[in-house]
């Protein structure tokens, strides 16, 4: 059977007059069957594809028009959204770049208002365009075809400022770390013959910076604030439960990016990962290290002291350092800032 005059014949017979779209497609196969001769059921599978496809771009036409007009004028929508959730972000930045320059010389208001900015700006949107920005300046800067270790260096700083000030929780750093590496595979799909160098370098930068966050922290315990101390007691369970699982918690992050991505990426990811699984040791061994030392100053006195708080917690200063903590202290502009020209002199004094 001819399926071209299969499909022009139904197409010129429909009858759209019926209200009901049962009595149109009645109407269109009775008329197969009574005025062509068409035996439905000895049709083969094309036949009868052809005579559904006919009968369904029919029915459909107009939906399908409005469908495509809908997402054209979405994409639109998108397109301008994007544009202005640029632009917001962007006159957000400069009202805080002129009063910063303004306060350059005040540091106690200078360092509220990078509270304020803190609060005010995407965050992680700031990170992601860190990272992008230090692996392509790596990138435009190669001349031995080695861009490995730079990046490494690279990646470790803004992993560490990124996370150095702030809560040790799963939900924050797993956060920064899948920022991070979402953007480093956003450049290594655009730059697939540097790919390999740029995915090892990312995870084993993130991998170091955030040994040395951990490492910091232990150190820093001896040395907490009264309040600070008491508001880590208040999450005592929480770190020293996400202390213990700083390597699953790595892992996946790599595996949900990996499972996120193109064959080649998500295989790229996945080899790397498996082939970090000696690296990742030192990260278990900074952790629990950190979490015996959390245990042996904090836990005798950890369900009294948060009692004998009050006054404390209620203090300006501690409710301060409770902001604080949940927010990446460093990683406005002066922290993420100083980890860009980091990168950078390391570009410029491996040049040399």
């Amino acid at each position: 059977m001819d399926l071209e005059k299969l499909q022009i014949d139904i197409d010129n017979s429909y009858n759209r007059r019926f209200k009901s779209v049962d009595k149109r497609v009645t109407h269109a196969m009775d008329h197969l069957s009574d005025e062509l001769n068409i035996q439905i059921n000895e049709l083969n599978l094309n036949e009868i594809k052809t005579i559904a496809t006919t009968i369904l771009d029919i029915e459909t036409q107009t939906l399908k028009s409005d469908v495509e007009s809908l997402l054209a004028q979405k994409e639109l929508i998108e397109r301008s959204l994007e544009k202005k959730s640029e632009e917001l972000q962007e006159s957000k930045y400069s009202v805080f770049n002129a009063m910063e320059t303004k306060l350059e010389n005040q540091q106690d208001a200078l360092s509220k208002l990078h509270q304020v900015k803190l609060q005010s700006i995407d965050l992680y949107d700031f990170l992601s365009e860190t990272v992008e920005s230090a692996i392509i300046t790596a990138l435009e800067k190669d001349k031995d075809g080695d861009i490995r270790e730079t990046t490494q260096e690279v990646i470790k700083d803004i992993t560490f400022e990124a996370i150095k000030e702030g809560s040790l929780n799963t939900i924050r750093i797993r956060k920064i770390l899948s920022t991070i590496l979402h953007s480093a595979v956003d450049i290594a799909e655009a730059t697939p013959t540097k790919a390999d160098d740029i995915l090892n370098a990312t995870l084993h930068g993130m991998r170091s910076g955030l040994i040395r966050s951990i490492d910091r922290f232990k150190k820093r315990l001896a040395y907490m604030p009264v309040e600070a101390k008491h508001i880590l007691i208040e999450d005592y369970d929480t770190i020293m439960e996400d202390l213990n699982q700083t390597d699953t918690l790595f892992s996946q992050v790599v595996q949900t990016q990996a499972s996120e991505n193109t064959q080649e990426i998500r295989k790229l990811l996945l080899d790397i990962n498996k082939n970090m699984h000696y690296d990742l040791e030192e990260l278990v061994h900074i952790s629990k290290e950190t979490a015996d030392v959390m245990r042996e100053r904090f836990s005798s006195f950890a369900k009294t002291a948060v009692k004998k708080a009050d006054t404390a917690l209620k203090s300006e200063a501690a409710q301060e350092a409770k902001r604080m903590g949940k927010q990446a202290w460093g990683v406005a502009k002066t922290a993420l800032g100083s980890a860009i020209k980091t990168a950078k002199g390391a570009i410029d004094n491996k040049e040399k």
